[in-house]
């Protein structure tokens, strides 16, 4: 399947495993999970610092792809929706001793790419062309969009 593909049947998953947990409360449910691209490889979250290293190496000084999927589903009716949103981030040049200092804060451990774009691994990125809280792990304005779209919420005016 297509990276996009991928991360929109994770976040369709997601979804629907929430809504099965929640057998009576709430009538919406959104899931939704990022993955970085790069070469046509998708980088996961690293198992150990060794792993970290080498996903940071290979993004320094490079351009790659963070992919966001969501899906809403609604359980009254059994529909489920959900697309992707791409953003583009370019890293800057590391030396081996920035990421070395990344790798010991422990902030890579828990993120796909090894690097958490609102946190300290902002200084990681010389900038992005896209949606920056698709990188964050969540695309809110599309989202947004995509409810008010839909009518599952409204806007007062």
């Amino acid at each position: 399947e297509t990276a996009e593909a991928h991360a929109v049947r994770l976040s369709r998953d997601k979804a629907l495993e929430v809504a099965r947990r929640q057998p009576v409360a709430g009538r919406w449910f959104i899931g939704s999970d990022t993955i970085v691209v790069l070469d046509g490889a998708i980088l996961g979250k690293p198992a150990d610092a060794a792993a970290a290293r080498s996903m940071l190496n290979s993004l320094s000084g490079r351009r790659h792809r963070v992919i966001s999927g969501y899906a809403v589903h609604d359980r009254e009716t059994g529909r489920t929706i959900s697309a992707a949103v791409m953003t583009k981030v370019f890293f800057k040049e590391l030396t081996s001793r920035e990421i070395e200092g990344y790798i010991a804060t422990g902030e890579p451990f828990d993120k796909a790419g090894a690097y958490a774009i609102q946190g300290i691994g902002a200084f990681l990125v010389k900038r992005i062309d896209g949606s920056y809280t698709n990188v964050v792990g969540l695309p809110v304005c599309e989202v947004v969009e995509f409810l008010i779209k839909e009518k599952i919420i409204q806007l007062i005016s």
